[in-house]
């Protein structure tokens, strides 16, 4: 109330809630075991190339030229995913590691 009384300006942001610690710890090791089974187009990707490919994959992105001739997908940080988003993430996840015959092995998945 003194703030407000002092003429001080405040924002309000009402969004979806993030993901939770358990989603964003089930995602990577659903990375890690994607990372450790797949080999993508002749080369094993790391858990984090797996989350850009996965993200970009679920959010539809668009891709653009970089600076030096190369390429740069612009994305959406999992961190600012909602819970919601996060569980398609993992679905999306899931299906591609069914595809690929992933078999996750982490004590939830068993």
């Amino acid at each position: 109330k003194p703030h407000l009384m002092a003429g001080s300006q405040f924002s309000l942001q009402i969004k979806p809630k993030t993901r939770s610690t358990e989603q964003n710890s089930r995602m990577w090791a659903m990375l890690t075991e994607v990372s450790n089974q797949v080999e993508w187009y002749g080369r094993k990707l790391t858990p984090e190339a797996w989350k850009c490919v996965f993200s970009a994959s679920l959010k539809k992105q668009d891709v653009v030229p970089g600076l030096h001739g190369d390429f740069v997908v612009i994305g959406q940080s999992t961190s600012q995913m909602s819970v919601r988003e996060m569980s398609d993430l993992m679905e999306l996840m899931s299906a591609f590691g069914a595809e690929h015959n992933v078999r996750f092995t982490a004590p939830e998945y068993a």
